[in-house]
């Protein structure tokens, strides 16, 4: 009978009910339990099974690559760390996204912008978040490709469907014209809709040189910060500091 059973429970896809049934069974026998707390007891490990395999399909559709925590970034490396810290761990709380609110973390390279982004975004993934994680250069060619193919419209939507759209190093490159309408396409369609997170190395006085022409930068940027925390990171490249201090 318990062949027969594990085979049905198989058919429901109830794997944590295949996987745990004999040792579950077993442990509610010795400790005399009734039918019912010994049913709840493997749902509660069935939903525990399937919230786990919402937390991995999460982080494998966010294409972070890594799992950063906040706990491993350095708070008193530098002051404008420390005066930010409040508001950086209020964002690792993910209010913000339930609130369709933009973050835009400026600061020279090295100074923590894309490690919190990555911090911030893996945190989502825990909370079973839809997240993705690209950098803007990577994400305009997808789209230059996209349109090659005729397929732009679904990749457009694949970078607006994410709660949590996280856009890396704004500013190293220049978008051109085509670039940056295509960029305007994706913030204008995710304004108000749901947050995007956005690092660049360059103040929005210059993202005039980014984006092609000053009205582009302007439109792009009155979407981003109409419902926005914005924070300036500051200081030397702590990566730059780390090499000194390990060479």
């Amino acid at each position: 009978m318990m062949e027969t059973l594990i085979e049905k429970c198989k058919q429901l896809k109830l794997k944590a009910f295949v996987d745990q049934l004999p040792e579950a069974l077993s442990y509610a026998t010795d400790k005399n339990w009734s039918a019912q707390k010994f049913l709840l007891h493997l749902a509660d490990l069935e939903l525990a099974r399937r919230q786990q395999n919402r937390i991995d399909l999460r982080f494998k559709q966010s294409r972070l690559n890594e799992k950063i925590t906040i706990d491993q970034f350095n708070f008193d490396y530098h002051k404008s760390r420390k005066n930010l810290k409040s508001t950086i761990l209020q964002l690792t709380q993910t209010e913000f996204i339930e609130q369709k609110k933009d973050i835009i973390l400026i600061g020279h390279p090295g100074t923590g912008k894309t490690f919190l982004a990555k911090c911030i975004g893996y945190t989502a993934t825990l909370a079973g978040i839809k997240v993705l994680f690209t950098s803007a250069m990577d994400m305009i060619n997808q789209l230059i490709a996209a349109e090659a193919d005729h397929s732009l419209v679904k990749k457009l939507t694949y970078y607006q469907s994410p709660a949590l759209l996280l856009i890396d190093e704004i500013g190293y490159l220049p978008l051109g014209s085509h670039g940056s309408n295509l960029f305007f396409q994706v913030i204008s369609s995710r304004h108000q809709n749901s947050s995007t997170l956005i690092t660049t190395n360059l103040a929005f006085s210059d993202w005039g040189k980014i984006f092609d022409s000053t009205t582009a930068a302007t439109a792009i940027a009155d979407r981003l910060v109409y419902n926005s925390e914005i924070l300036v990171l500051e200081g030397e490249s702590y990566r730059k500091r780390e090499k000194k201090n390990n060479g």
